[in-house]
């Protein structure tokens, strides 16, 4: 009987493998089906597309992606050594993605010029294309975890937001550091400062009195608990299970949320309007390009500007230029979450340390 990582590795693998093929059969069907409506009708230019399509996914899956996962999954030297770049996302995107994307624009090229709008595509680009490379994101994010139990969170590649907490010294109180101070200059501790006739007690030994508990007692239940992705313990009340928090289900979650840009760009690009114009090939192009990121780890200090280079800046210009000819087919939101998210990085990443701003300290 094999065991559970064996089993952990074959259920990622034929998912990832349903990934790749399943948007490439459906879509490559849909493009058959609307050639066949093109020609009126012509069943032998249905079955020729529909046979393109299995050849396509027997020769990549034979070809490329079969010698690939084998030389990762044997971690052959050439293959682990890699650590900044994610071979299998860039091999997905090159094999599925990139397919889609472009039948996508030759099912619009042929429409527009045979002068028949028969079918945009709406759902298929942001449900199934993105919905397949998410979860090749998402199974590559989580393969090194465990699926039963409690989760080891040093196994998990993410970047954490916060300081995390490894070591713990004692550090001594303020006051008692004083204490030091003036005892090397020749004055006692228990010496009382006076000013203006009165007597101050912040010099005075309190170290003995049970009432005063230094901070450094206090810090192992209190610093840097909002690093609290790494705690996994148990809670205590009736309602404990609502604090319990799973790095696994959190990894989910960011797989969303960093593909949802793309997602409304995409799904622009379905509306009949800007389908069947010429603007639906830089869309799909610069689309394509913002999913490069997900070949970048994602604790790496490139994904950043990459963000920038491959999503923001051009998915603000097209957004623009799209909603002055089209209207607004696309919520205003996302043009402005590009120029924010823009501005934010040069400033912080650029404006903020030069020699003007660090002279100022009034923020």
């Amino acid at each position: 009987m094999p065991s559970w990582k064996t089993v952990k590795v074959i259920l990622y693998e034929v998912l990832q493998f349903a990934a790749l093929v399943v948007p490439v059969f459906v879509i490559m069907e849909r493009f058959a089906s609307l050639i066949r409506d093109v020609k009126g009708q012509d069943h032998t230019a249905y079955w020729l597309v529909v046979a393109v399509s299995i050849a396509y996914v027997t020769s990549v899956t034979l070809l490329v992606w079969v010698p690939l996962k084998y030389v990762i999954l044997k971690q052959k030297r050439f293959i682990s050594g890699i650590k900044q770049w994610r071979p299998t996302a860039l091999a997905y995107l090159i094999l599925c993605t990139l397919p889609c994307f472009a039948i996508l624009i030759a099912s619009s090229k042929v429409q527009a010029d045979r002068g028949r709008k028969l079918d945009h595509f709406l759902e298929l680009p942001v449900s199934l294309v993105l919905f397949s490379l998410i979860c090749v994101d998402i199974i590559e994010r989580i393969r090194p975890c465990r699926l039963l139990g409690q989760s080891d969170s040093l196994d998990l590649d993410l970047d954490m937001s916060g300081p995390v907490l490894t070591h713990l010294n004692h550090v001594a109180t303020v006051s008692r550091q004083l204490h030091t101070d003036i005892g090397q200059n020749g004055l006692t501790q228990g010496q009382p400062d006076t000013r203006n006739g009165s007597t101050s007690d912040r010099w005075q030994d309190n170290t003995g009195s049970p009432s005063h508990s230094t901070p450094s007692s206090r810090a192992p239940s209190t610093a840097y608990l909002y690093s609290s992705s790494l705690w996994h313990g148990s809670y205590s009340g009736h309602l404990g299970f609502l604090r319990r928090r799973d790095m696994r289900a959190e990894v989910i979650v960011d797989s969303f949320m960093f593909w949802l840009d793309t997602v409304e760009i995409v799904r622009m690009a379905g509306e009949p309007s800007v389908f069947y114009s010429g603007w639906v090939f830089p869309i799909y192009i610069f689309a394509f390009l913002s999913t490069l990121r997900v070949v970048i780890v994602p604790n790496s200090p490139l994904l950043a500007s990459a963000g920038l280079a491959l999503q923001d800046l051009p998915f603000f210009i097209i957004r623009v230029a799209v909603i002055i000819v089209f209207g607004y087919v696309t919520p205003v939101l996302y043009p402005l979450k590009n120029v924010l998210v823009g501005l934010t990085f040069i400033y912080f990443t650029f404006l903020a340390n030069l020699k003007f701003f660090k002279r100022h300290s009034m923020f």
